[in-house]
């Protein structure tokens, strides 16, 4: 394991992003989401283009009627064919949580109607479970109805062909052209927080303490032995879903050593890092699934559940033990 917390959490989520645009293809039946990623959809060479049928772009979305509740499958009306002339959002209902970033995970549900043919070439709703992806790894359209929204809300999301499938040139199957207009019913189910959320819970006597100094966790390392076997502290309880040991999670943390509490490695400050809880220390892993999101946890890891030879990078002795704080910020199913 001669490797850095960071590398291991780069290398997963270079993987994850792989894994969505292996699934993103909008195919009717197929479990899709509005992968930007060129491997899920042709190349334009090599294929004639379908010369686009001329529609006359509107500039609203006046003509098209959305209706149901957030959670359940919509129902959606228009005339076809239809275009619309630039990407355009309209909330059906306001959710109350957190606004949709410009980057980082986003879980939903959705359903995807084809501007000039009036069919749904794609949706989650009848699948019983919302689709987790990367904002920064969805077609342009998708992102620009996206960011902004908040956690809770309905949306519809119309798009020209420039900012869905058209540098693509369209879908291998033909439900979606070059020029067409896509429109997208969008329930925003959950984003990532932004830190720990949930009750303050008091931590047993003899581990490291953790203080909170603007918004980033301080760690003093008792004057004592570490330890023997692994110690999985809940701080804050957050009130999310349990994360699973087979979950891709965002999370922030500060990672030190026990002998003498020098920084290896942290988030804060920083972008925090997504990956599979699974690919981490097997400490990490052990003390982490079975939290729930908004959780901050305190974990202090023996070297046999962390790094049993020593680590180079950063320097890690044969031996140390290990102290990480830990916020769960999000979770999804692995893909």
């Amino acid at each position: 394991m001669r490797f850095s917390l960071k590398s291991v959490l780069a290398a997963a989520a270079a993987v994850s992003v792989l894994a969505l645009g292996a699934c993103g293809t909008p195919d009717p039946g197929a479990s899709a989401s509005p992968s930007s990623n060129p491997s899920a959809v042709p190349s334009s060479s090599g294929t004639p283009t379908p010369t686009p049928q001329k529609v006359t772009p509107s500039k609203d979305l006046s003509a098209v009627k959305a209706s149901g509740a957030y959670g359940k499958q919509p129902k959606v009306d228009f005339k076809a064919p239809w275009g619309i002339d630039e990407t355009k959002t309209q909330v059906m209902t306001e959710g109350k949580g957190a606004k949709v970033p410009e980057a980082g995970p986003v879980e939903v549900n959705y359903y995807g109607v084809n501007g000039r043919t009036g069919k749904v070439f794609d949706e989650s709703f009848s699948k019983g479970q919302p689709i987790a992806f990367d904002v920064d790894q969805v077609i342009a359209g998708f992102k620009k109805g996206l960011v902004g929204q908040k956690q809770g809300s309905r949306v519809v999301i119309a798009m020209p062909g420039k900012d869905g499938y058209d540098q693509s040139g369209g879908t291998q199957d033909g439900s979606i052209q070059v020029g067409d207009t896509l429109i997208f019913v969008v329930d925003i189910v959950a984003i990532p927080l932004t830190g720990p959320q949930g009750e303050a819970v008091k931590p047993a006597a003899g581990l490291p303490t953790v203080a909170d100094k603007g918004g980033k966790p301080e760690i003093t390392i008792p004057k004592s032995d570490p330890p023997k076997d692994l110690k999985a502290q809940t701080l804050i309880k957050g009130t999310g879903k349990k994360v699973a040991e087979t979950d891709q999670v965002t999370i922030n943390y500060r990672w030190v050593a026990w002998k003498d509490g020098r920084l290896l490695e942290e988030t804060y400050g920083a972008k925090p890092a997504t990956t599979a809880l699974s690919g981490l220390l097997p400490g990490m892993v052990k003390g982490l699934a079975g939290q729930t999101v908004g959780s901050r946890v305190l974990l202090v890891i023996p070297p046999s559940q962390g790094y049993p030879d020593g680590n180079e990078k950063p320097k890690v002795e044969k031996g140390e033990t290990l102290v990480l704080v830990v916020d769960l910020l999000f979770s999804q199913a692995g893909q």
